[in-house]
């Protein structure tokens, strides 16, 4: 007889069916972002940062808290600043070059036991990725879509960020290390868990926008 598959939706309530009713908890979050982040919980905004990504040099820490019932899915968007679909920054002066990105967060609850972090255990999906040739970087005049300068773009899964979305198909959350993100600007106020990681794409320069997702259970 074949087994039939539990899909997340579904675990969640025999979760709630087996364990009664379901509390909600409050909890502590701490995010570094290079350039710019937002928290969803079960699809719904808890947290954006507070400087917009299109300040120069726009990496913070931020903290704050939000309430939510376990189990409950986290959506993280980050971002790495760009100025067009070129993928490329600072474009026409002598600092033209392709950025990097970089993010990690911790989650604690009441007690201040950590109940997530960011490492490989986070599925990701790249939804901007430029340049497609790192040769875009010394064009003069660089024009998307044009020569080195191509760009792919996917559209942001509808319901991603729910516990019915199916992410099977996405990739596991790159792990960089501090060396290679070089993390500045906030990250060094925040007391980091041991196990908490600095996450992106696989291209630190070339991944400009991810998608991540993670079942806190």
């Amino acid at each position: 007889m074949k087994k039939k598959l539990t899909t997340g939706a579904a675990l969640i309530g025999a979760m709630t069916i087996l364990t009664g009713a379901v509390q909600a908890e409050t909890f502590s979050a701490e995010v570094w972002a290079d350039n710019w982040f937002s928290l969803n919980v079960n699809g719904a905004q808890v947290a954006e940062d507070s400087v917009s990504i299109t300040t120069e040099r726009s990496f913070n820490a931020e903290s704050f808290s939000f309430t939510a019932e376990r189990p409950f899915v986290l959506g993280l968007i980050a971002k790495d600043f760009k100025e067009n679909d070129t993928g490329l920054e600072y474009i026409g002066t002598s600092r033209q070059q392709m950025g990097d990105g970089g993010v990690i967060l911790q989650i604690k609850d009441a007690n201040g036991e950590i109940v997530a972090v960011t490492d490989d255990g986070w599925s990701c999906l790249v939804t901007h990725h430029a340049p497609t040739q790192t040769s875009c970087a010394n064009e003069a005049n660089p024009i998307a879509g044009e020569g080195a300068c191509g760009f792919e773009i996917t559209e942001a899964p509808e319901g991603w960020d729910t516990a019915e979305f199916d992410a099977s198909a996405w990739s596991s959350a790159t792990v960089h290390s501090e060396r290679a993100v070089s993390p500045k600007d906030g990250y060094d106020q925040i007391s980091w868990d041991s196990s908490a990681q600095l996450i992106w794409g696989p291209d630190l320069e070339t991944d400009n926008t991810m998608l991540c997702r993670l079942l806190v259970e």
